[in-house]
């Protein structure tokens, strides 16, 4: 599997861009959340939704 095809993602992606979407190209968004999902790689499977988009939502906070 794909990060592109990885669950987490896809679905972090999508809820990140309706949050971010006024501020942040989609582009943008979907960069941050696949970079974040590489930093969790070591993570448990259980555990990658959530911290995923955790990880990402405070990346795109810190630059929107």
């Amino acid at each position: 599997m794909t990060l592109t095809e990885d669950p987490a993602v896809e679905q972090a992606v999508a809820r990140l861009a309706d949050e971010f979407q006024a501020r942040l190209r989609p582009q943008v968004i979907g960069t941050v959340v696949r970079t974040c999902r590489q930093d969790l790689s070591g993570v448990p499977a259980t555990a990658l939704p959530e911290l995923v988009e955790r990880l990402a939502r405070e990346r795109l906070l810190s630059v929107a």
